[in-house]
């Protein structure tokens, strides 16, 4: 699916997804990545849901970000709260969705001006 939005100058948009990729700003990404509306698109080192640790979303604290949406690829899953505790505990914001779900988030979300991080699964 191709996005269109029509805010966001400056800012990474995601313009389109498929099985198998992100387009960030048009660029495609086949990988798993950090997205956050003004840093640069970062490979993130949790390439499948399976290998997820409570060490990558603790490093996610220097980022700052306000809500962390976790896109889980094709199916919604969950991760076990002891993953996720460094967020809780820092106040952040956390939504699990699919990855789907998770692109359009995020561009809803940057586009209200809001310090999101996505964590996109592909």
């Amino acid at each position: 699916m191709k996005l269109h939005l029509t805010r966001g100058e400056g800012r990474n948009i995601v313009t389109g997804y498929g099985e198998g990729y992100v387009a960030i700003n048009d660029q495609r990404y086949e990988r798993s990545i950090m997205v956050m509306p003004a840093q640069p698109v970062a490979d993130w080192d949790a390439a499948r849901f399976e290998d997820l640790e409570p060490a990558h979303f603790q490093a996610l604290l220097a980022l700052k970000p306000e809500i962390v949406l976790l896109g889980t690829g094709s199916t919604l899953r969950f991760p076990h709260p002891e993953i996720t505790r460094a967020l809780t505990d820092a106040a952040i914001g956390f939504e699990v969705m699919d990855t789907r779900a998770a692109c359009r988030t995020y561009n809803v979300l940057m586009s209200e001006g809001r310090q999101v991080l996505a964590l996109i699964l592909l």
